[in-house]
């Protein structure tokens, strides 16, 4: 066993005791160091005046497309019919009936206009403001997936404007003959909106995006059935009051999936090029067998 002499003053051995290189750090200090190595892995939130610009280069995107819809109306009609037409091919076009249905209910029509027109907002911005606070590690990366599903959608509203379903022949607008609060159909609101962008359907989209968060946010069965139930509904109700197509739909939830994979892409490109001596020792192991 090594041993480390102490050595007195005048040169002569005075103690032999055990070499203290090898020995394990005391409880204390392995303590210390996993709350100090906990600490510096804990993720920061971002600041939230860079989320503020995010948002108002959104919104500035946004108002830019918008101001080209009424010079695009005659298309984008034209366009509504052509996607309703495939879904009539395909028998997947309840728009119709659905939106019939709840316009003869009147009650219930208020209900789902007013959960269309604000829990669009409410949900989402609610979750990105929980998510932010409490949640950083989480955070950027669901940010991230809602910010580029907004730039998808933007893109197509600009090269696709598409009419919803209430602009088209037959159908009524459920929003707007509810009067329901904080319509973007009637009013001052309704020239702020994007009226020619049902494809791909944005409250889908977010509504993915919300039973995404809520999914990762919590492993309880009533969170999880929340984040299933809620797109669900929010499905219904952008069919039954004339905003969106079924396909409008699919679009959404393609879009959300896209985006979510783009986000994930560089994490996942990095870990597969990643080195490490346990890979290339794997790599290079001799076959079973062979000759030592």
């Amino acid at each position: 066993m090594s041993s480390a002499i102490s050595i007195d003053r005048g040169g002569t051995p005075a103690t032999l005791k055990p070499a203290a290189l090898g020995a394990a750090p005391s409880a204390h200090a392995q303590a210390t160091g996993t709350a100090a190595q906990s600490h510096a892995a804990a993720p920061a939130r971002t600041r939230w005046w860079v989320e503020l610009l995010v948002i108002g280069w959104l919104l500035f995107v946004y108002d830019a497309i918008n101001n080209l819809a009424p010079l695009r109306l005659s298309t984008a009609l034209g366009n509504g019919r052509g996607i309703l037409h495939v879904e009539q091919a395909l028998r997947i076009d309840p728009e119709l009936s659905l939106d019939r249905w709840l316009a003869s209910h009147h009650t219930l029509a208020a209900i789902l206009a007013n959960y269309y027109d604000n829990a669009h907002f409410v949900v989402t911005l609610g979750l990105l403001g929980y998510l932010w606070f409490s949640r950083a590690d989480l955070y950027r990366p669901l940010r991230n997936s809602l910010v580029l599903v907004n730039v998808i959608g933007f893109v197509v509203f600009w090269r696709f404007p598409v009419a919803p379903p209430r602009m088209l022949d037959g159908f009524s607008d459920v929003v707007a003959s509810t009067h329901a609060f904080g319509s973007w159909h009637t009013g001052a609101l309704a020239s702020q909106a994007n009226q020619l962008a049902a494809m791909p359907s944005l409250h889908m989209a977010w509504a993915g995006w919300c039973g995404l968060a809520l999914w990762r946010i919590s492993e309880r069965r009533r969170v999880r059935a929340l984040a299933l139930l809620y797109p669900c509904l929010t499905a219904l109700a952008v069919l039954a009051t004339g905003n969106h197509f079924v396909l409008d739909i699919v679009g959404g939830l393609l879009a959300l999936a896209l985006a979510v994979w783009l986000v994930g892409s560089p994490d996942r490109l990095a870990g597969r090029l990643s080195f490490s001596p346990a890979k290339l020792a794997r790599r290079v192991r001799p076959a079973r067998g062979a000759a030592t």
